[in-house]
């Protein structure tokens, strides 16, 4: 039996959420000269801003302009860099209500939603500003010959980074121009047009904090229009998007050895163990499943659970699920928003239809709520979903969950390893060594026990990011400010060099080499 999800009065977005005062600093961000576009909220179909699209030739001027002043910001020491990242910091957590706002405006999520944007922005901001300088400093390493050779490692920025990011979390992976800038590079940023100005509210704190303007360049524009202009002009990109765009960038990438880090797709199991504790496993799965309506990459998508507890979850899940209200009101409410287009609302219908065409049980959901706003879809929880059916192995990115029982551990993890992807999982069990032992078993990037995604992705000082088709490099941790940066190995010698000398000959001092060898492994010198 499935029942309808609830709904909450929907306070309206527009002008007395935010101030066109505000939408008209912002936009006046962007690079552009050919024709605007006028974007509108996924709430309720009023305008919320038109933007100055960007031709190849805006694109051009914007990198001319990026690396004309990397030049400079590379000279400046990186506490100062760092010092305007934690001016960014306080300014974001200062003028909160007015980011909130923005991205609800813009992606029609619930506000508690968007806050987690927001939190992960001016956390990965504090961690990467504290970090920098320690992280950027000239490391002292080993030497080729104990004593006599003295090595240091440098690090040179890129010079300038194409970030290309997304629409589902538009200020939270905006937050990834910080720690290319605070390794001296500049960039040049195409957000999505239909949440640019999520993009663009954290540029305008950090030139507000003292950043020169034309260390971050922001454009827009078509993929089709610029977007190889984007990547031949860099020296480093990195990319949240599809696997199939994904892959379009690291081909272009490659005629001109450019890096790449790309964050892809995926499709995140979860596994509930035997000994989990049922309601408190629906209550993390609910928010694992539908936090952002879906629209989350490391978002779950498949639920396993162990076929003894498999009817007791399922009565659980299932009703948390139809208690879940559903609304965009700009207030702290449990429940949650809209999906953010028309494409995104089609691709779910289209396969929950297909899915349940092929056999498929409805639980909770199923169905499109017009009635609360264009693209609002129910949470939905499926059973008996075929592997002929598209939502068994296809990302869905939407608030549906297919629920599959299995009969012993071993099934669950090849169950949850037969997907191309490999970005997020979770592991549900009262044993946390047990689970930690079924985790490390999981092909995925990221992996949490006893919840969905957060643990992992909050884990600032730890990498994230995907294997398989799920990506290439990582964000957060030392490798998501390393990325953006060329080391440079210096070494010195001193005394003696590597030729003969005291009148050895060379066999002689062959027979000196090898001896040395031996001598510092006895000595653990190596």
């Amino acid at each position: 039996m499935t029942e309808t999800s609830t709904a909450t009065a929907a306070q309206p977005l527009g002008e007395k959420a935010l101030a066109s005062t505000v939408i008209d600093r912002l936009t006046r961000g962007v690079t552009g000269t050919a024709a605007t576009v006028t974007t509108t909220s996924p709430v309720d179909g009023r305008i919320v801003a038109t933007l100055p699209q960007s031709t190849p030739a805006d694109v051009e001027a914007a990198f001319d302009r990026a690396r004309a002043a990397q030049r400079e910001w590379a000279r400046v020491p990186v506490k100062q860099r760092a010092a305007l990242a934690l001016k960014l910091h306080d300014l974001m957590l200062d003028r909160q209500s007015e980011g909130l706002d923005i991205v609800q405006l813009e992606t029609g999520k619930s506000r508690m939603h968007a806050l987690e944007e927001l939190v992960d922005g001016v956390g990965s901001t504090l961690y990467f500003a504290r970090r920098a300088p320690r992280l950027l400093s000239p490391k002292r390493r080993a030497g080729a010959l104990p004593l006599l050779t003295q090595t240091r490692e440098g690090y040179h920025p890129k010079g300038v980074v194409t970030t290309i990011t997304p629409w589902n979390y538009p200020l939270s992976l905006t937050m990834d121009v910080i720690p290319a800038l605070l390794a001296g590079n500049a960039v040049v940023h195409k957000p999505d047009t239909q949440t640019a100005l999520s993009s663009l509210w954290p540029r305008m704190l950090l030139l507000e904090a003292g950043l020169p303007a034309d260390l971050w360049q922001v454009v827009i524009g078509d993929p089709a229009d610029i977007g190889d202009t984007l990547i031949d002009n860099a020296d480093f990109v990195c990319f949240t998007g599809s696997t199939a765009a994904g892959k379009a960038i690291a081909t272009r990438a490659a005629a001109t050895l450019t890096g790449c880090s790309l964050e892809l797709g995926g499709k995140n199991p979860m596994l509930v163990l035997r000994d989990a504790d049922i309601d408190a496993t629906a209550t993390a799965a609910v928010r694992g499943c539908f936090a952002n309506a879906g629209q989350l990459c490391v978002s779950i998508e498949r639920i396993y659970v162990d076929r003894e507890v498999y009817p007791r979850f399922v009565d659980a899940f299932g009703a948390k699920v139809r208690a879940l209200p559903l609304g965009a009101a700009r207030e702290f409410t449990e429940g949650i928003g809209s999906l953010t287009s028309a494409k995104q609302l089609d691709r779910v219908q289209a396969h929950v239809a297909d899915a349940v065409a092929a056999g498929a049980q409805v639980v909770a959901g199923g169905k499109a709520r017009p009635d609360i706003g264009p693209y609002f879809y129910d949470p939905t929880v499926l059973t008996d979903v075929p592997p002929s059916a598209k939502l068994y192995r296809e990302e869905t990115f939407g608030p549906v969950v297919s629920v599959v029982p299995f009969d012993s551990e071993d099934e669950a993890i090849e169950l949850a390893n037969d997907t191309e992807y490999g970005l997020n999982a979770a592991v549900f069990s009262k044993d946390v060594k047990r689970a930690r032992g079924v985790a490390a078993r999981i092909q995925a990037g990221t992996v949490n026990i006893n919840e969905g995604y957060a643990s992992s992705y909050a884990a600032q000082d730890a990498p994230m990011g995907g294997m398989k088709q799920s990506g290439l490099g990582r964000r957060h941790g030392t490798a998501g400010l390393m990325k953006y940066v060329e080391p440079q190995n210096i070494s010195a010698q001193h005394v003696l060099g590597f030729d003969p000398a005291f009148g050895r000959t060379a066999a002689q001092h062959a027979d000196f080499l090898l001896k040395a060898m031996k001598a510092m492994k006895v000595l653990r010198i190596r």
